[in-house]
């Protein structure tokens, strides 16, 4: 790629950036949110057209004007924000659009191939189950399994282990490696510094929208690509003073909650959260954390149990009550349950608080110099408050969503993977926040795949199988490891509940 430039209403995605991948390595591509990463795939797999600079393949000049024309080229890619029909099945997703398949097929053939590739590359899926019935986790272990089963040259993937178990990830880097072994190309957009460390071969950085060098793997260091990405150190670790709890704000008694699929997938479940303290879930996705979240946020009916907040009985009360009990919620999927993507930056930070404003209607003006001094606070990348979210890059739009949901002034945080996606900047700003909150005496329920993020910000932690919580245990009294057999359905004879 030479002098490639994209650009968007009031904002310039890449400036003239120069990129290049060899067949037989693995590179990865560096930056902050909204430096163009994404945006510079994107134009690579012919979902965006360049405003200027050319595309080379062997040293050819192509015209990519499509994402099937760079299909034909061999170039595939795994996007942060999924490219799935929610209505149709896992095997009719991967085949859709795929080359060479005759009019009349037989459906079950693909889904056993399909389970077969899923099995061979450790991303366990069931091909018969619909998108909409999986968990954002499982939705992109189905759109890795799209490129992987069409066999592609150019392999591009944008965050591909956020939602996996570290045994996953080093499986699928394992594959990755044995694909650039004979001679395919892959890119790998990551923000977790140590795999890309242990599993590249090169690293380009971009940082707004430009080229700042590319550098060998084995010849940098994580702090030296700390600085190229943002310009600054970054703090990798945090001081968590202690905080005296301020009395029960979240309580489940025996809560069991029935999944899309018409099966329990929570089990029973008691646990419960003071102002002050962080809990942790972990798990492996699917395990029920996406239901656990939805019930607390009143998303979901609960079949038998109760949930109380302050004191207060909210069972099956629905989300506005919960709302205005004080219940902050940060779902998985910021694109669809958090923000409503055609609407701009004011209106849906106007979301949750337009039924408190006074009279018949709604003060714009002010909610408009609310949300520049949250974009400000937030440090929110936008091209402007009247566009619409869904052209934000998924850090700013996670950044938004955090923004309205802790200045509502909650008394308890639901966070479900709140980091995901983020870059090293952004997740330090995330973090500290949550410890901020935690301080100011907020009860935070967070849900991290990441074990050394539950275990750095977590007072307690309670590991979630199959629906069930295996047991509830104290970071500094407990191991990754032990949390790990947990994660894999080992309950723990008495816990820290």
């Amino acid at each position: 790629m030479v002098n490639i430039t994209k650009k968007f209403p009031g904002v310039i995605a890449n400036d003239r950036v120069s990129f290049s991948v060899h067949s037989g390595e693995i590179h990865a591509l560096l930056g902050e949110n909204g430096a163009g990463k994404s945006t510079l795939m994107s134009v690579l797999t012919g979902l965006y057209h360049p405003d200027g600079g050319e595309i080379r393949i062997d040293g050819k000049r192509v015209e990519l004007s499509s994402p099937r024309e760079a299909v034909r080229k061999g170039i595939s890619m795994v996007h942060q924000h999924f490219k799935l029909v929610h209505p149709f099945t896992v095997a009719e997703n991967v085949i859709l659009g795929l080359q060479g398949l005759q009019q009349v097929y037989d459906i079950k053939t693909i889904e056993e191939e399909i389970l077969e590739c899923s099995k061979r590359y450790g991303l366990t899926i069931d091909p018969k189950a619909r998108i909409w019935q999986l968990s954002v986790g499982e939705q992109q272990r189905v759109e890795i399994i799209k490129m992987l089963f069409r066999g592609a040259e150019i392999l591009i993937l944008d965050e591909p282990t956020a939602v996996l178990t570290p045994q996953e990830a080093t499986e699928l880097y394992k594959n990755l490696r044995n694909m650039a072994g004979q001679g395919k190309a892959v890119i790998v957009i990551s923000h977790k510094m140590n795999e890309v460390m242990e599993n590249t071969d090169n690293i380009t950085v971009l940082r707004d929208g430009k080229y700042v060098g590319t550098v060998p793997t084995r010849s940098t260091t994580e702090a030296e690509l700390a600085r190229m990405m943002v310009g600054r150190d970054i703090t990798h670790t945090f001081y968590k003073e202690s905080v005296a709890t301020q009395g029960r704000v979240l309580e489940m008694r025996d809560v069991s909650v029935l999944g899309d699929r018409g099966r329990m997938t929570l089990k029973n479940i008691s646990l419960d959260i003071n102002g002050g303290e962080i809990l942790g879930i972990a798990g492996v996705a699917g395990n029920g954390q996406k239901d656990l979240a939805e019930a607390i946020a009143g998303l979901r009916s609960v079949e038998t149990g109760k949930i109380f907040v302050n004191q207060k009985d909210y069972t099956c009360t629905g989300c506005r009550k919960l709302i205005d009990a004080g219940v902050s919620y940060i779902p998985e999927d910021r694109m669809t349950t958090g923000l409503v993507p055609n609407l701009n930056a004011p209106e849906n930070v106007v979301l949750k608080s337009y039924r408190k404003m006074r009279g018949w209607f709604i003060n714009w003006g002010k909610i408009r110099s609310y949300t520049n001094e949250l974009i400000r606070q937030f440090e929110v990348k936008l091209a402007g408050a009247h566009y619409p979210v869904k052209m934000m890059s998924g850090g700013n739009l996670q950044k938004l969503l955090l923004a309205r949901e802790i200045e509502s002034n909650p008394s308890l945080i639901v966070a479900v993977y709140p980091m995901r996606g983020l870059d090293i900047g952004a997740t330090e700003s995330i973090r500290k926040l949550l410890i901020a909150q935690r301080a100011s005496g907020k009860a935070v329920l967070l849900i991290s795949e990441e074990l050394d993020e539950l275990f750095e910000l977590s007072d307690r932690i309670a590991v979630l199988h199959a629906g069930e919580i295996m047991g509830i245990v104290h970071p500094a009294q407990t191991t990754i490891e032990a949390v790990g057999l947990m994660m894999a359905g080992k309950r723990m004879e008495c816990d820290a509940s």
